[in-house]
């Protein structure tokens, strides 16, 4: 499998470095993450000896009183439920208006109370972040603002704690949303056991283990064993993680505006020009909502659904009036008619050169 890491690391913006472990055999080692707010729970583990990415598993934090929570959209999407699988690789999608911007509300409810002062929304790869948002919690028999319209400023979302099980959570975006989890961090909850990585060290060998990505990322590693229910684990030390400075957010047409913050994601638009405000770029509109955008569009202030150009100038026939397409099909006629009125101008020329002069009369 050829692939860059680079490419890949450059996703996290932490580390761990794992020096190497006193071991004579191939042993399954545990890395405990502590004092880490984890937005996902993805990483990467790096055999810096021998440059290959080794599988590993996840020991999730348990918590002994967590509510389940149940969601509903509205607009409403079949596969809500991606929205709270604590799977990074599925998402929820809501469509795109034309020409206005995107709202939906997302609803979560549980049996039990939920207490929290915090909302983690992850995105899929390639997303700009929502433009606001605006969250609201049953208390009593009213549903009350606890955090009124605000600017999405980042995944994590803060709002003064409050105790409710039901919160509605409404987005406004102006790019396509997807979403791929949202966590509603419960507070009142009790934590059994801590978050570690597994994996399986070989001797003499050293590990870098990434951790806290902005984006999904999928690691290429090869077969693993049993990381679950490995016997003899060692458990290393904990360490703080380091910022990694090869970090590159995430800007996927590369026009130095991130992902997360582009008014037109996947079109280069570094000017982010957006003349009727409607929160997404000029070049990602569809001002004559033909369906096309209008860097694709041949004629973006005109309909023309099927992009018709009958004479291949890149001008759509909607656009490009008759006479014009004719002249460009046949480029050779308007010479002809400058070669033509040139030519009358040579005869009318010489016939008035060669003209009879009459005599000048002297006066007597």
């Amino acid at each position: 499998m050829i692939y860059n890491t680079s490419d890949i690391t450059s996703a996290f913006r932490n580390y761990v470095d794992i020096s190497s472990v006193s071991i004579s055999v191939p042993t399954v080692v545990e890395v405990p993450i502590t004092n880490e707010f984890l937005e996902r729970y993805d990483f990467a583990v790096l055999d810096t000896t021998s440059n290959i990415f080794e599988p590993y598993f996840f020991k999730k934090i348990t918590l002994a009183n967590e509510a389940k929570i149940s969601v509903e959209t509205s607009p409403q999407i079949s596969n809500a439920y991606v929205l709270t699988d604590n799977n990074n690789s599925t998402y929820g999608e809501f469509i795109l208006p034309n020409n206005s911007e995107g709202h939906v509300e997302i609803s979560l409810t549980s049996q039990e109370p939920i207490t929290s002062s915090m909302l983690v929304t992850l995105l899929d790869a390639n997303v700009a972040f929502p433009t606001s948002v605006e969250i609201r919690a049953l208390l009593g028999e009213s549903n009350r603002i606890v955090l009124a319209k605000s600017r999405v400023d980042g995944s994590t979302i803060r709002f003064p704690k409050t105790t409710s099980r039901s919160w509605t959570i409404s987005f406004t975006y102006a790019q396509p949303l997807r979403i791929s989890e949202l966590h509603l961090i419960q507070e009142n909850t009790s934590r059994i056991n801590t978050q570690a990585v597994r994996f399986l060290a070989q001797p003499n060998h050293s590990y870098r283990i990434y951790l806290n990505p902005d984006r999904y990322v999928q690691t290429p590693v090869g077969e693993a064993g049993n990381l679950a229910q490995a016997k003899d684990v060692i458990t290393l030390k904990a360490t703080s993680s380091i910022l990694n400075n090869k970090y590159v957010i995430s800007d996927q047409d590369g026009d130095g505006i991130a992902d997360v913050r582009d008014n037109c994601v996947s079109v280069a638009n570094p000017l982010q020009v957006d003349v009727n405000t409607n929160g997404r770029g000029d070049d990602c509109d569809d001002f004559d909502e033909d369906n096309v955008i209008n860097t694709k569009d041949n004629c973006p202030d005109n309909p023309n659904y099927d992009q018709k150009d009958t004479d291949n100038d890149g001008i759509g026939d909607v656009c490009d009036v008759q006479e014009s397409r004719f002249t460009e099909q046949y480029p050779w006629i308007p010479w002809v008619g400058i070669g033509f009125a040139a030519l009358v101008l040579v005869v009318l020329f010489a016939l008035t050169a060669r003209a009879p002069h009459e005599p000048t009369q002297t006066p007597l």
